[in-house]
């Protein structure tokens, strides 16, 4: 997910997606210790993207209270 794309979300679709993210996460590393994923660049993948969401919504959080 790019930077662009994380902008044009709204605060309650950041959470949502976070959330999503987060239990997808959890789902492939439980996965990941059983048996070997086919590509586990993915939890690298989907840790960069929760990173990405998170920061852009405390970003929105900083300037709403610097206003």
């Amino acid at each position: 997910m790019k930077m662009s794309e994380v902008r044009q979300l709204n605060d309650k679709d950041l959470r949502d997606r976070i959330k999503d993210l987060k239990i997808t996460l959890t789902q492939l590393r439980i996965n990941h210790a059983i048996s070997p994923l086919d590509n586990p660049m993915r939890l690298r993948a989907l840790r960069r993207d929760i990173a990405r969401l998170k920061t852009e919504l405390r970003q929105r959080e900083l300037s709403k209270r610097n206003n």
